[in-house]
């Protein structure tokens, strides 16, 4: 099951999947992903971070509990290590990065959970990542609260907003 609310992110993989012989379900939003799976209990979910104006982290739990032997691969353009931590902790299988290919995703649906996932990383992460996972591990621990995220950060509001706003930007070209 494929729950993403791009529709063309959602056909265009549906297309991928059964391709490969595997049946696949498609969910805009996360009402309708919970009366579909309620309905077809699926062994796998590709899920959205980003659902509409809602979090697919909060929809982990429901989808669990619906259908316990579910892989979920959580997806998403707006990837951070907080978002990582929490999906894994919440009972995601695996976290990946939009852009990817079918390939990855097959992959990260096909690993065992006691598989170690660490590769050793060729490159060190860039000054701008690390500044970039800082923001929003501070952003969530202020609830999304801009002006209190900058306040703890020492910068002005505007300067956090368009950092925000550039990074945004970028992952929405990537997407």
């Amino acid at each position: 099951m494929v729950i993403d609310d791009d529709l063309v992110f959602c056909r265009i993989l549906k297309k991928s999947l059964i391709t490969l012989n595997h049946s696949v379900m498609t969910a805009n939003d996360t009402r309708t992903a919970m009366v579909s799976v309620h309905q077809l209990t699926p062994d796998y979910i590709i899920l959205d971070l980003n659902i509409g104006q809602e979090s697919g982290i909060n929809l982990i739990n429901p989808l669990l509990t619906v259908a316990p032997q579910a892989k979920i691969l959580m997806l998403t353009g707006y990837a951070s290590i907080a978002t990582a931590v929490a999906a894994v902790k919440l009972g995601a299988h695996h976290y990946l990065s939009k852009p990817c290919g079918i390939d990855e995703i097959i992959k990260a649906l096909d690993v065992s959970p006691d598989t170690d996932l660490s590769a050793p990383i060729d490159e060190r992460l860039s000054l701008e990542h690390h500044e970039w996972e800082y923001i929003h591990q501070v952003l969530d621990e202020c609830q999304g609260n801009i002006s209190e995220a900058a306040r703890v950060l020492k910068m002005h509001r505007r300067t956090l907003q368009r950092k925000l706003q550039k990074k945004r930007k970028i992952v929405i070209e990537l997407d």
